[in-house]
């Protein structure tokens, strides 16, 4: 059969069988015109679920963040000279306060003495018992017994190339340096970390910088990341000393200062204390 009859007899089975020519050849590309639609369609429906979970992995990351440039990295990163260099910082910043606490509660003591034995010895009705009513352990009791010792043993003695005036004031001056002496304890350490911590927590700086540029001649740049820890230990050092530093002088001036008021007090009652025994030389029992 040739060519021509076999479309001829196609084309008469068409027509025969009632299905138009054009809806056999619209059909398929009305097909594919649904499928290109939906295969364009599909990317605008999973952007947005596919974008969604960045911003939870971006709040996860932020939470697990650490800082490694803190104190306790500087301790746990520090070789043996920068650990060193913390633990003396340490020890004088403790030594500090512990002496201005003490010296401060050894002053309170003092005053709360001052002001009893102005209360108490002058109203008493002789040296003695006024003696008696002053503390124990506190300066105006050690001067009263050393003066009314020295005028005793200045008449058992009567040594006659000294005066009794001179002879006491000798022993009140003694014991009143003696007093002044103990209440300065202390006060040479404060001066001491007031005037070192500063240089020992410059070296601290000295040996943090030199870490910083040891690591940038190792890595041959000088990256933040390379830098960062080895200055942020010198800063650290610096405000450290400066911490201990300042405490110590601020409070060797104020100990200095009230020291002096005290010591006054004490003077003022040596003085008074050398007049009576002098006009009761002869009875130093009675005022």
């Amino acid at each position: 059969m040739s060519l021509t009859k076999r479309i001829s007899s196609l084309l008469a089975a068409v027509l025969i069988a009632g299905v138009p020519l054009t809806t056999t050849l619209v059909l398929p590309s009305m097909v594919h015109a649904e499928e290109a639609v939906t295969v364009t369609s599909q990317p605008s429906v999973t952007e947005p679920a596919s974008a969604a979970p960045a911003p939870a992995a971006v709040i996860t990351d932020k939470e697990t963040v650490t800082n490694p440039y803190g104190l306790d990295a500087l301790w746990k990163q520090g070789d043996f000279v920068a650990k060193g260099t913390l633990v003396m910082l340490l020890i004088m910043s403790f030594g500090s306060w512990y002496i201005l606490a003490i010296k401060l509660y050894e002053q309170y003591k003092l005053r709360q003495q001052a002001r009893h034995m102005q209360e108490t010895f002058w109203a008493a009705g002789s040296i003695e018992k006024g003696i008696d009513g002053l503390a124990k352990d506190g300066p105006f009791r050690y001067i009263a017994e050393t003066a009314v010792n020295a005028v005793g043993q200045y008449q058992k003695a009567n040594p006659g190339t000294i005066d009794l005036n001179s002879w006491v004031i000798m022993a009140i001056q003694r014991a009143s340096d003696s007093v002044q002496s103990r209440m300065q304890d202390g006060l040479s350490f404060l001066a001491t970390v007031g005037s070192t911590a500063p240089f020992i927590g410059l070296f601290g700086t000295v040996w943090g910088i030199y870490h910083a540029l040891t690591a940038i001649g190792i890595a041959g740049q000088a990256s933040i990341d390379k830098v960062a820890g080895p200055v942020g230990e010198a800063l650290i050092m610096t405000a450290i000393g400066l911490a201990v530093a300042v405490p110590a002088v601020l409070g060797y001036n104020w100990l200095v200062r009230r020291n002096k008021v005290a010591l006054d007090q004490v003077r003022a009652f040596g003085a008074d204390l050398h007049a009576v025994l002098l006009s009761n030389a002869r009875n130093p029992a009675k005022v």
